[in-house]
């Protein structure tokens, strides 16, 4: 066995370098690993570029993470919902940058990264500012950009279950980013709400293998 089973959410981001990549699971809430992100609020690490679908909701998980001053960059797909006060007050006082990059992409872009596919050629985006200073390509009469891959130096994804050896299963929406993320970061940390002995999760459902996995802690059950 080669994932990690943490005593708890500090342990499951132990060592997380300043600087680093992280890929952020979550489609709004949905799939929001929380526990772990209140954790590398605590731990501390600092210049962080953060990867997720959004630049945080409200005034917890990934937005309490930028209040405290520890990201550098967010890439993302949507960084002005209603709810996303904080991230708009510092990109206002340029004190974050921001890369847009629309959803289908950046799924694609991060699946992109853990095929070792070193770019891609994709129409969304041609013709717009997100396009500006991309090499583009015309295949059978239509104009593509050429993305790159996004890598992750570590992975925080949210799921419903996994098994002792890793294998994880998720809950409908909550799926989101996490599987994609999953392949595509150097250290993958999942959160989950319960853990099974092996052997109790269908083959057929898993949706993110062990190999890919290398920490896994049981999320905080709701006060």
């Amino acid at each position: 066995m080669t994932t990690q089973l943490c005593a708890d959410a500090d342990e499951a981001v132990a060592g997380i370098e300043d600087g680093s990549t992280v890929l952020v699971g979550g489609f709004g809430m949905a799939g929001m690993p929380v526990d772990l992100i209140d954790a590398l609020i605590r731990q501390g690490a600092k210049d962080l570029t953060v990867v997720s679908n959004n630049a945080g909701n409200g005034d917890t998980g990934l937005a309490a993470l930028l209040a405290k001053g520890r990201v550098r960059k967010v890439i993302c797909s949507f960084p002005r919902q209603a709810d996303s006060w904080v991230f708009d007050g510092l990109y206002r006082a340029g004190r974050i940058e921001l890369e847009v990059v629309p959803q289908g992409n950046l799924a694609e872009r991060m699946r992109a990264a853990g095929a070792g596919i070193g770019a891609f050629y994709c129409p969304t985006g041609v013709g717009t500012p997100l396009a500006e200073g991309k090499e583009t390509r015309e295949i059978d009469g239509r104009t593509y950009v050429l993305e790159y891959p996004i890598k992750g130096d570590v992975a925080l994804i949210g799921a419903q279950r996994a098994d002792r050896m890793g294998n994880l299963v998720y809950r409908k929406t909550a799926r989101n980013f996490g599987p994609v993320m999953a392949t595509a970061a150097t250290t993958v940390i999942a959160q989950v709400r319960d853990i099974v002995e092996t052997g109790m999760i269908d083959p057929e459902t898993v949706v993110t293998p062990s190999i890919y996995v290398d920490r896994v802690v049981r999320e905080v059950p709701a006060a």
